[in-house]
């Protein structure tokens, strides 16, 4: 049981801890949105590897030639997805004037006022459920986590008579392990957002957030 855990806790951290697209998204994510809020996309991303991990120690031997026959169009899915993301991310960049309106807008109505809890609705739109589910979609398509995941079924990393018990605590460990690190990813980037939280610092944010992830999108066109 101790090793199925140790493997568990390896194969999440070694998913995980690469620096790629979704680190970079996370990071930048909580930048914008603060840790709690990104934390949605950090359990997005857990998720996922945590379903992959199932499917590795339950069904690895026959998901794995299917796998390796769909890894170049999803490499494509994840530029288009990639680009189109970056280029969400760097928009707001280019509407920050109309930020201090909306703000001013905002802080007219008391703080009891109904108006001014219906205009915080209309502008902040981004919640955790809605990251979860990005986040989660990115990961699924992400080359590198289907690489991972058909290396991690065709290895030894669990042993083929392991009893049911010990995969479900490989598969907990693993999810535990990523989760962790995506977490330490959005709350890093929460304290970065915390210094440039100025109109300034958030344009800065957004540039360098989609700049990265369209950059991440060409390496991954590039193979």
């Amino acid at each position: 049981m101790l090793e199925a855990l140790l493997a568990g806790a390896i194969a999440g951290y070694a998913l995980a801890i690469p620096m790629g697209a979704i680190a970079a998204l996370l990071i930048t994510l909580g930048a914008r949105h603060g840790a709690r809020v990104a934390a949605g996309g950090a359990f997005g991303a857990a998720t996922v590897d945590g379903v992959y991990a199932t499917v590795a120690v339950t069904a690895g031997a026959v998901i794995a030639p299917l796998i390796l026959l769909i890894e170049e169009p999803l490499r494509w899915i994840s530029v288009v997805v990639l680009v189109v993301l970056g280029v969400v991310l760097a928009w707001p960049a280019f509407r920050r004037r109309a930020a201090p309106i909306e703000a001013a807008e905002i802080d007219e109505h008391a703080p009891g006022d109904s108006d001014a809890s219906t205009a915080r609705v209309g502008v902040r739109r981004v919640t955790a459920w809605r990251l979860f589910a990005t986040v989660s979609a990115l990961t699924l398509i992400n080359p590198v986590t289907v690489v991972y995941f058909a290396a991690l079924i065709g290895s030894s990393t669990i042993p083929a008579d392991a009893t049911a018990a010990e995969r479900a605590v490989f598969v907990l460990a693993a999810f535990a392990a990523s989760l962790s690190w995506q977490l330490l990813l959005t709350t890093a980037g929460s304290l970065v957002g915390r210094v440039l939280t100025g109109p300034t610092g958030s344009r800065v944010t957004a540039l360098v957030g989609g700049a990265l992830v369209i950059a991440l999108a060409v390496r991954a066109a590039l193979g």
